[in-house]
């Protein structure tokens, strides 16, 4: 009875998986990216300049940043439940001021509102899906709960092709889809029993992650550009249609749903090759918006490079943080994501600014070769960071810290791994991407115990193995 009580329904990785998508796709591709895509719309009828969208759309990037880092200090005292809860508010809330705005004024509280839920959220559910989900298939799945980014795009895209002045439903309906989504993800998880722990500083991981930061900021300010103004660009300056414009963002969304592969991207590629790929064809997106935002042909295949390569750029920057923070793995993604968001702050200000004075292409040409930028910064994890790598003083122990990040050869991030038997000798081999223990292991422990985490896994073999 004692055990019902607390954990009132078993938790359900597949459950989790599939509401965490649904919050992200609430959190950030409605109620943060779809300012972006309805701003023609909200630019006519409320009447905002270039300066207007972009001031608004920083703000908003400028909350997510300090949500984000409230996330952070909140992590450090109490479980991420309550973080997730807190996001479901924000947005609700946001979005519910959005569909009721009235003014110029009113439209910025409420995006502020809004866009600042995404950023509580994220951390919330990356240490949700690590406590939840096994550690040999969380990184593939945080990739998943990550792609949802897409889903909401698409969604909103869809509404405004089917009614493109109707606005203020879709902001209405995301309130409530906010809080549904939530209280599923309540439900379906694995709490962990104790905050995270807080990441340690200074040294080559603090370096590295520093590293991560800045590369994380330039590619904001990069890829705002398409965010916030991507729509705009081929609407005004491109002439498409409205019902047309609409059906592309539909088909950016879509294809924002691909940035799940990004988990397999880093296997295949490494984190490093990851990044350069995805860094490299978000520019790529951009850069063909400029050159031809009038072409249906190009826009559909620029909008679709675009929203696939960011989600999974974005997706990289978890596996990432991961690697560089395997016991706190939450904090990291938010660190990361607020350089990210602080990126696209500066980038939204900066974007529109130019449009008013040089015209919106040539302000994409800029964001395009940020973008290259960002590719140049590669990632550098330094020796011993990472959940996958064993230490020979130690034995193995499986799952270990609040996110499930596994010392038992198990990269849930992503990141590079070497395995080390339970005898401590090494296996001798370095494993890219997600690897385990392939031999003797069993799942231990109850649903939460004095350390937080929610399972343990035992290996009698030092071999590793890819999947």
């Amino acid at each position: 009875m004692l055990k019902r009580s607390l954990h009132p329904v078993a938790p359900a990785p597949g459950r989790l998986v599939a509401a965490g998508t649904g919050l992200v796709a609430v959190t950030y591709g409605v109620v943060r990216y779809g300012y972006g895509l309805q701003l023609p719309t909200l630019t006519t009828e409320l009447g905002l300049s270039s300066a207007a969208a972009g001031a608004i759309a920083a703000g908003s990037f400028a909350a997510y940043c300090a949500a984000a880092l409230g996330a952070q200090r909140a992590m450090a005292r109490r479980s991420p439940r309550a973080v997730v809860w807190a996001a479901a508010a924000l947005a609700a809330a946001g979005a519910v001021l959005v569909g009721l705005s009235w003014s110029s004024a009113s439209l910025a509280a409420g995006v502020l509102v809004a866009g600042s839920a995404a950023g509580a959220a994220s951390p919330a559910l990356v240490a949700a899906v690590g406590a939840t989900v096994d550690g040999r298939r969380a990184g593939r799945m945080q990739a998943v709960v990550n792609s949802g980014t897409g889903v909401g795009v698409a969604l909103v895209g869809a509404a405004t092709l089917v009614a493109p002045d109707v606005w203020r439903p879709v902001w209405c309906a995301a309130a409530v889809g906010a809080v549904v989504t939530a209280a599923v993800v309540d439900r379906s998880a694995r709490w962990p029993a104790a905050p995270e722990s807080p990441p340690a500083s200074g040294g080559a991981g603090g370096r590295s992650l520093g590293r991560a930061g800045f590369a994380a900021a330039v590619a904001g300010i990069g890829s705002a550009a398409v965010w916030t103004f991507g729509r705009d660009l081929v609407t005004v300056t491109g002439g498409l249609p409205g019902r047309t414009t609409a059906a592309l963002w539909c088909l950016l969304g879509v294809a924002a749903v691909l940035g799940a592969l990004s988990g397999d991207a880093v296997r295949v590629l490494g984190l490093r090759g990851a990044w350069v790929v995805t860094a490299v064809a978000t520019a790529v997106g951009t850069a063909a918006l400029a050159l031809a935002p009038g072409s249906v042909p190009v826009v559909a295949v620029a909008g679709a490079l675009f929203g696939a390569a960011y989600t999974a750029l974005s997706g990289v920057l978890i596996a990432w943080g991961t690697a560089l923070r395997p016991h706190a793995a939450g904090r990291a993604t938010a660190a990361l994501f607020v350089a990210l968001t602080a990126g696209q702050a500066v980038g939204a200000l900066a974007t529109g600014g130019l449009s008013d004075v040089v015209g919106p292409q040539a302000a994409f040409w800029v964001g395009a070769a940020l973008l290259l930028v960002a590719a140049g910064v590669v990632p550098r994890v330094p020796d011993g960071a990472g959940p996958g790598r064993q230490r020979a003083d130690r034995p193995a122990s499986g799952r270990t810290g609040t996110v499930g990040a596994r010392t038992d050869g198990a990269s849930a991030g992503g990141a590079s791994a070497v395995g080390t038997g339970a005898g401590g000798a090494s296996a001798g081999a370095t494993a890219s991407g997600y690897a385990s223990s392939s031999a003797g292991e069993a799942r231990t422990g109850s649903p939460s115990g004095p350390s937080g985490s929610t399972s343990a896994s035992s290996s009698a073999s030092g071999s590793t193995q890819r999947w």
